[in-house]
């Protein structure tokens, strides 16, 4: 397939106002962005993992041996933006359980599963049930980092495993909660229900207090802090049972955004499509990300994204480069997004030893691998916002909802999800073809354009639940103006009886769509499929999505029910299938060519283009990109050679100097020591002299000096240092 890119706004604006300020693109971008990249650490500062990102993310006040204020100071030293992050259903939080907080100890507010055992994050450090003597203890930290200078803080992962809720503690919260005697969540569908809406509730409310009390506190020491949730997203959480607030978090007045924990560790878990249980990392990652954006983008809270070049568990350098730039990928295809945590813990991936595929022998990482990553963070200090969209056919909508984390545990009535199939057979079918589908959060469904873009909704209540009738209304409205909603499910799963209020205060439903439908004003009819609602059309299909899912070709009827919903009903246009996605932002072209697609067919991008993922930056005329695999290209067609630029480095430019009288172009380049820096500048001519050195005019070899005529650009390669290079270039 050839591709002819096209975009909606030129990057040349943002050039030529680098030359009217007499100043490169670098230095241009790089003074607006403080706060555009970010990673997460522990320990102290260190040249070996000195990645220059904008903020540093200092963890745990007890973490890395303690002496919190001295690594604070250590990393605000070297000119980062320090904030402060920590757990908040786990941390190294030994003192509070060891009695050195309050002396007692407080293992009876472990999260524990119905054997007795707790679940444990690490030695005498259990997930925690937020009782208000723990928010106690933590308001001790949040003090801590303030007093140290920390401008903002980030509470991660709020978790409550759904095989958990045995412990003292819940029981205890249960009674204050419900005022009834406490049930365990194995003996009935509705006590799992509210078990999990109690899960949900403790953390919200203790995000709402500590985020509280940091905002108070923060302003009466003259500075408001900004509060921050790291979380996963609500399609992992949901895959890997564990209940957290996540949408309704956006409704905390003190709460400013969030960062959205996708990477090669939950875009890993496998799923099934055409009846194959299997990993799809891309695939997984791209709806990762898509959803954290649903559940942000109508509440205005600003959202990172994360990546990470390694994961948790021990795998391979092959296998960790294959499937960080799948989500990598994934995170660039969201133009609405453009700030990142670049990495979490870079002291594991730069003094980290991991096997290769071919040798069992644990290594470093290699010094191709590392600046193929430091090629590609130092780009997101420059990603631009677009207003570009993938390549494909939009308005395809799947609802989605935080109730989805209330069925996952324990199983009833011999009803199960596998591999949370309910939800992926409503969405692989689409994606696999190209299509570049949204998924909707229904607790979004209030704010006025969360559905403006839809044209076709897909939906069930195989795997979820509506947790208040205003999802049915809204839905209704949309529909009578011109909606198409799909409602796939059977109904029959034993959480449609759990009480609630399409059951309760007058409501004798049986089951959540009958509302719906009735709201509709459908007379339904098992031998009907379709139904005509005001503007708008409903389908109804008796099939639950993990049998689309789940069985070999099961997707083959649901696909042609949406292209007849999209072609027919909304009239929304021809429904491309593709077997690729693509976007141009600025100067970076982003794609992936997906497998078990419509076409085996490599993408094929004829353009001139520096190789971002290829640490040698090669220039490309093509690029061609087969399936299964992605692609991340500089886009030399509109570069200016007139005017010295850095296009790309696995580094960061600072200080650069451009003097057209004496036809020299100087900078200062930081990153990691001990690594290799490859640079490509597109320059007036080739340079009749290039030099590096450091501050005390000690010379850096250049392993490599050449010039490519084609695109007027040269490739410099010499040794990183944390302290910079001093580069200066003559034409």
């Amino acid at each position: 397939m050839n591709i002819i890119i096209r975009m909606r706004r030129s990057y040349k604006q943002i050039f030529i106002l680098s030359i009217l300020f007499g100043c490169s693109f670098s230095v241009f971008a790089q003074k607006k962005l403080k706060d555009k990249t970010s990673f997460q650490i522990s320990d102290s500062w260190n040249a070996a993992y000195d990645i220059r990102s904008d903020i540093a993310m200092v963890y745990g006040v007890n973490d890395a041996g303690g002496h919190f204020k001295q690594r604070v100071k250590g990393w605000r030293d070297k000119g980062y933006n320090v904030q402060f992050m920590t757990g908040s259903a786990w941390g190294q939080y030994k003192d509070y359980f060891l009695r050195k907080f309050d002396g007692k100890t407080h293992f009876d507010e472990g999260q524990q599963m119905k054997n007795g055992e707790t679940i444990w994050h690490g030695e005498n450090v259990p997930y925690v049930v937020p009782t208000e003597n723990y928010l106690k203890y933590l308001k001790t930290h949040i003090k801590r980092a303030i007093d140290a200078g920390g401008t903002a803080i980030y509470l991660e992962e709020p978790e409550f495993w759904a095989r958990s809720g045995y412990s003292p503690a819940f029981k205890k919260e249960w009674r204050s909660y419900y005022g009834t005697n406490w049930q365990p969540e194995d003996e009935s569908a509705e006590a799992t229900y509210l078990a999990s809406k109690l899960k949900y509730h403790l953390y919200y409310h203790a995000l709402n207090e500590l985020f509280a009390y940091a905002k108070s506190y923060s302003k009466s020491k003259g500075h408001e802090v900004k509060c921050f949730v790291p979380t996963h997203s609500l399609i992992n959480y949901s895959s890997w049972q564990i209940v957290s607030p996540e949408a309704s978090l956006a409704s905390l007045k003190d709460m400013d955004g969030y960062i959205a924990q996708v990477w090669t560790g939950t875009a890993r878990e496998p799923i099934y499509y055409n009846g194959l249980k299997k990993e799809r990392v891309f695939e997984n990652a791209f709806l990762e990300y898509g959803s954290m954006v649903s559940m942000t983008a109508p509440t205005k809270r600003k959202l990172y994204f994360l990546t990470d070049p390694v994961e948790d568990r021990a795998r391979s350098w092959n296998d960790y480069k294959r499937n960080y730039q799948a989500t990598f990928i994934a995170e660039l295809m969201y133009p609405s997004v453009d700030n990142y945590e670049v990495m979490p813990w870079p002291q594991r991936i730069y003094l980290g030893r991991f096997k290769m595929d071919n040798n069992p022998v644990k290594q470093p990482i290699s010094p191709a691998y590392a600046t193929q990553m430091q090629v590609m963070i130092n780009a997101l200090n420059f990603m631009p916002l677009s207003e570009n969209e993938l390549n494909g056919s939009h308005g395809i909508g799947v609802l989605i909802g935080n109730s989805m984390m209330f069925q996952r545990f324990p199983i009833h009535a011999g009803y199960n999800d596998p591999q949370l199939s309910n939800f992926y057979g409503m969405v692989m079918p689409l994606l696999k073809r190209g299509i570049p589908l949204e998924t909707v959060h229904m607790e979004n469904l209030r704010y006025a354009n969360t559905l403006k873009n839809i044209k076709v909704l897909v939906m069930s209540y195989a795997n979820m639940k509506p947790m208040s009738e205003e999802v049915h209304i809204a839905l209704t409205k949309w529909v009578n103006r011109g909606g198409v909603l799909m409602y796939y499910g059977r109904d029959k799963d034993p959480f449609q009886n759990v009480k609630e209020w399409w059951n309760t205060d007058g409501k004798s439903y049986t089951t959540a769509s009958q509302d719906l439908f009735a709201k509709l004003r459908i007379i339904y009819n098992a031998d009907k499929e379709q139904y005509k609602v005001g503007r708008g059309t409903v389908f109804i299909i008796r099939e639950d999505p993990k049998e689309i899912a789940m069985n070999k070709a099961g997707d083959t009827s649901y696909f042609k029910t949406v292209k007849y919903g999209y072609e027919g009903a909304a009239k929304a246009g021809s429904l491309m299938t593709k077997n690729n996605l693509l976007i141009q932002r600025g100067p970076y072209i982003i794609a992936s060519v997906l497998d078990e697609s419509v076409s085996k067919t490599p993408l094929v991008i004829h353009k001139n283009v520096i190789d971002l993922f290829d640490p040698e930056l090669p220039i490309l005329h093509k690029k061609i990109i087969q399936p299964g695999n992605q692609a991340f290209l500089y886009d030399l067609e509109n570069i200016q050679h007139g005017q010295p630029q850095v296009l790309a480095a696995a580094s960061r430019v600072y200080r650069a100097e451009i003097n057209n009288k004496t036809h020299s172009y100087s900078f200062i380049t930081k990153s990691p020591s001990n690594t290799i820096d490859v640079m490509r500048i597109v320059l007036p001519s080739e340079p009749t002299e290039v030099s590096t050195s450091l501050s005390n005019g000690a010379k850096i070899t250049l392993v490599e000096n050449v010039w490519d005529e084609t695109s007027h650009t040269v490739l410099l390669k010499f040794e990183n240092y944390s302290e910079g290079v001093n580069v200066n270039i003559r034409w």
